[in-house]
């Protein structure tokens, strides 16, 4: 039983450390690819951050798995490298007795990627779409100056001759490229930003609609009184923001409106969306089980454990990969499910078998690096030969 809590608590203990060293640097290179959204659009740095920081429950998500395998290849090769797996064994102790800790501990894991996936992760993606909604608004209504011609993103070009008192847009053009085979411009007297539902919208007001398509000279000119331009997403849509999969509740995954646009446009993303927060589950135990069983039993020598290590860790990464190349295929191609779900349970039920009946796993080989002779004793280097 101490054996057990010292065990858990050396590998909890690295685990935290990783994870938190793994979700950083993560972070830190998701921050530096939306730093345009501070410098080029004129945010303050706290919405930057606030931004950035609803990410953070996705990337530890991601990360939970990896660095729990990470840290139990750690703790078990700290073991073997004091000498305390021998000591263990000798005093009569099985693997599964070592294997409980990391079992536990995969358990706890395993529950909490869930839970997240469950509750956490759908809440902070739609606390994080509305924000970036209101911060779309916020280019055009506040960042965009008068007289400027601002490209929203590629393609997409907004231009106001002035700002009235009262916030409204005066003297509006925006001019739209990113459909190769039609150019649409909207010229407006004035617009305003509205927020309905979350949903950022332009509603201009006495213009037209200027529309050229690639393989006509004439172009066709529609007048409207008024006209509501989506700024949500780009595109010219009323009604309140349409929630990604990633955002809803497993309860609307599960049980979706079918008639919704929404699911009949993306239905192999509710697909793709559902597998991937129960699967996360599976990882943590089958790289529990990898570990101990690449490492848990004694070494006497370092070269064993440095080819059990690496072929234990290039495993648990390539069903890692596998995963989640499944995740993006199941939408469209069932036969992923056993990427998803075949392979993880798969090494489950192998590597358990394999405990039971003290199989060895196989190990891949390392080149190793011999040196020369001289160098080994210590003399030296043999003088070149005269020619």
């Amino acid at each position: 039983m101490l054996i057990s809590r010292y065990i858990f608590r050396q590998t909890a203990s690295a685990l935290i450390m990783i994870l938190v060293s793994l979700t950083l640097i993560v972070w830190l290179t998701s921050l530096l690819r939306e730093i345009k959204l501070l410098t080029a659009q004129g945010q303050t740095f706290l919405l930057f951050l606030q931004i950035t920081a609803l990410a953070i429950p996705s990337l530890i998500v991601t990360v939970a798995p990896v660095a729990f395998l990470i840290a139990a290849l750690h703790s078990l090769n700290r073991l073997s490298g004091d000498s305390e797996l021998i000591v263990l064994s000798a005093a009569g102790s099985s693997v599964w007795r070592l294997f409980s800790p990391y079992l536990f501990l995969a358990v706890v894991v395993s529950m909490c990627v869930l839970t997240a996936n469950l509750f956490v992760l759908p809440n902070a993606a739609r606390l994080l779409g509305d924000t970036v909604s209101q911060v779309r608004a916020d280019v055009l209504s506040q960042v965009i100056q008068p007289g400027e011609f601002s490209d929203l993103e590629p393609g997409l070009t907004f231009h106001m001759r002035a700002k009235g008192d009262n916030g409204e847009l005066l003297g509006v053009v925006v001019r739209d490229e990113r459909d190769p085979k039609a150019v649409t411009t909207v010229i407006a007297e004035q617009g305003q930003i509205l927020q309905d539902g979350g949903r950022a919208s332009m509603m201009l007001h006495d213009g037209q609609i200027i529309r050229q398509q690639a393989e006509k000279t004439a172009a066709q000119v529609v007048v409207f009184t008024s006209y509501a331009f989506d700024i949500g997403d780009f595109s010219a849509k009323k009604g309140p923001r349409e929630r990604k999969p990633r955002e809803r509740d497993i309860g609307e995954l599960l049980f979706p409106d079918k008639e919704s646009p929404a699911y009949t446009n993306t239905k192999g993303s509710f697909r793709s969306e559902i597998h991937e927060r129960f699967s996360g589950a599976l990882y943590p135990i089958a790289f529990a089980i990898i570990a101990v069983l690449y490492l848990g039993r004694p070494k006497t020598t370092r070269e064993g454990r440095t080819g059990n290590l690496f072929t234990a860790f290039t495993l648990g990464a390539a069903i890692r990969i596998a995963g989640i190349a499944g995740v993006n295929i199941v939408g469209k191609k069932a036969w992923a499910l056993g990427l998803i779900y075949g392979i993880p349970v798969a090494v489950i039920v192998a590597g358990l078998v394999m405990l039971r009946l003290d199989i060895g796993a196989p190990v891949i080989s390392l080149p190793s690096l011999r040196l020369p002779s001289f160098l080994k004793r210590g003399g030296s280097a043999p003088a070149a030969r005269a020619s």
